[in-house]
């Protein structure tokens, strides 16, 4: 018996082993060699004198740093909570008994957005809110709306449009999570809170949000750790303008790495952001696990 399964395991690492290689090649090797990179004046083609902790201290006396960081936090805060919100609202639209083909209609283009790729969506978003021959000016204009309104050029309203644009294009994927705990709540809790005479709003309130509490806590950490890594849809809206009032702390580590070619600091501010995460996961998780949502 113990030749058999010890075989098992052998034929078993060996289906595993391919996937082990990349792995490492790919993921776990990256992340030692970033670390090194950012102890080192590190250009794009080759390995600079010793730096130390220099590429961490210049980070404290960098505002483009600071303002990148503050850029990242507040599309943090500015999205998380439509994110969530949103997608609750659309998923229990999408749970009430309207007939097979209407929620296959409901979910399917609720979903349909997260499907494209950032340039697609950004494409869009840039025909759309452009200056007098853009969509949103012109329906603006149909009901009485006079002048144009540059989305992109002011900063409010540049925010304004990220926001909306990658609440419509990712909202899909909380949708899904939370409809899918929506569909995992038996029937007969609420049954049994018809049968006390409980109205809907009763029945929203005391059974289906006490039964949503997990998958929001899951959902709530994945969106904050994904809404920090924004970048590519700022870049193709914005570039990070005007000015660099949308530049997210991403698109500051790109230009620092690729177009001063400076990676070694570039690397530095990497793991900044990464910790960051990181504490950030463990508070999450660990408060979590004790029954509370921050």
């Amino acid at each position: 018996m113990k030749n058999q399964a010890l075989r098992n395991d052998m034929i078993a690492g060996m289906f595993l082993l391919p996937f082990f290689l990349i792995y490492v090649v790919f993921t776990i090797f990256p992340i030692f060699k970033g670390l090194q990179m950012s102890f080192f004046n590190w250009s794009l083609i080759e390995q600079g004198e010793f730096a130390g902790f220099s590429q961490y201290t210049a980070l404290f006396t960098d505002p483009d740093f600071w303002q990148s960081l503050w850029n990242t936090t507040l599309f943090v805060i500015l999205s998380t909570p439509g994110m969530i919100l949103l997608a609750l609202v659309l998923a229990l639209l999408a749970n009430i008994n309207v007939g097979p083909k209407m929620r296959t209609f409901l979910r399917g283009s609720y979903f349909i957005p997260s499907i494209l790729s950032v340039s697609v969506i950004s494409y869009i978003a840039i025909f759309m809110l452009q200056p007098y021959s853009g969509i949103v000016n012109n329906l603006l204009n149909s009901v009485g709306f006079e002048g144009q309104v540059y989305w992109l050029a002011n900063p409010v309203l540049a925010w304004v449009s990220i926001v909306g644009v990658t609440l419509w294009w990712t909202v899909g994927f909380n949708f899904i999570l939370f409809l899918t705990s929506l569909q995992d709540i038996p029937d007969s809790y609420y049954e049994a809170a018809e049968i006390d005479g409980a109205t809907r709003w009763q029945m929203f309130k005391d059974v289906t949000l006490p039964q949503l509490i997990p998958i929001s806590r899951v959902i709530f950490l994945l969106q904050v750790l994904a809404s920090f890594k924004v970048f590519a849809q700022i870049l193709l809206i914005t570039d990070g303008g005007p000015g660099t009032s949308t530049r997210p702390l991403i698109q500051y580590i790109y230009e620092m790495g690729f177009e001063q070619y400076d990676l070694g600091y570039a690397a530095a501010m990497s793991y900044v952001l990464f910790f960051i995460l990181l504490i950030f996961s463990v508070i999450q998780i660990r408060s979590g696990g004790q029954g509370r949502m921050i």
